[in-house]
């Protein structure tokens, strides 16, 4: 697959919510996207439910018709903000919101929302859910990539990524060289030991994912309490390295797993390294390593 362009300059957010108060995180997304312009990146990744909270849909005391009301189509007064400001400058923004698909509709998506320079791309509605969150959202059943000049960027939410390396896989084997993460992973209490398991958990499934896929991983997380929930932060972007014996490393580009300060981090990041070694000719074959044929029989025995 040909590329036209091989440098992206990303930026990735710990993001402190409001919970249930989606003007003032609406307000705090569209500033820090603007100032990213202004710092020179193409494209900014927020984390997972960042409109309106994590916690406001896992409340019971909560009505399932006030959230859908608090819940947005992709035509929504929140994606419109937003979507000018990505048509105005030209970055790509992509956010974590509840979604329906039509104003009508009863089912609610825990989506990623993407927008470009020439306005709205489309959504990635989360295909596995991650425990009680099944108690209000309905399951995604597709992926989701978008083209841009660096190629096909791919995305999966939080579970998605830590749990299911099928998805990822997947998109490798389509082209993608950088896939997005918004998330909302918990650290359960914040105290020095809850700190150290977090970063236990959560790096390693990222890190896994480069290793396994010579692939760039940016990942944004909330960080903070929001409602009875206390997540962990840790934004970054990841993405392979090539050692003196070409064997494939991970270095970390921006941010850090065991940061979890409200903040922005940015890296700009060569995608000429992720050269996803599984999905490319072997000389000694003439075939890919990566086998989908195989695995497809498998399943469907």
């Amino acid at each position: 697959m040909e590329y036209k362009s091989d440098i992206i300059t990303v930026a990735v957010v710990n993001f402190k919510v409001i919970s249930g108060n989606k003007e003032s995180n609406l307000s705090r997304i569209k500033d820090l996207s603007i100032a990213a312009v202004k710092r020179g990146v193409d494209l900014i990744l927020f984390p997972e439910l960042c409109l309106m909270g994590y916690d406001y849909f896992l409340r019971d005391d909560i009505p399932k018709e006030e959230k859908l009301n608090a819940t947005e189509t992709l035509d929504g007064p929140s994606v419109r903000v937003l979507e000018e400001v990505s048509k105005k400058y030209g970055i790509y923004i992509v956010f974590g919101m509840t979604e329906k698909i039509k104003e009508d509709a009863k089912e609610i998506y825990n989506s990623a929302v993407i927008l470009g320079p020439e306005g709205v791309i489309g959504s990635y509605q989360k295909i596995h859910p991650y425990g009680d969150e099944n108690k209000w959202t309905t399951k995604g059943e597709k992926p989701f990539m978008f083209d841009t000049k660096w190629g096909p960027i791919s995305v999966g939410i939080c579970y998605d990524s830590f749990q299911f390396p099928e998805l990822m896989r997947y998109y490798c084997w389509k082209g993608s060289r950088l896939y997005l993460n918004p998330t909302g992973a918990a650290e359960e209490v914040p105290n020095e030991g809850s700190r150290q398991a977090f970063v236990r958990c959560y790096s390693p499934h990222l890190e896994y994912g480069v290793l396994t896929n010579s692939i760039y991983i940016a990942s944004s997380n909330l960080t903070g309490r929001d409602g009875g929930c206390y997540f962990g932060g840790g934004s970054m972007i990841i993405g392979p390295k090539t050692n003196a014996f070409e064997e494939v490393e991970v270095t970390r580009y921006a941010g850090n797993a065991e940061d979890c300060q409200v903040g922005m981090f940015i890296g700009t990041i060569d995608l000429s390294l992720a050269v996803r070694h599984q999905h490319v000719i072997n000389p000694y074959t003439g075939q890919t390593d990566y086998r989908p044929e195989i695995y497809k029989k498998l399943f469907c025995e």
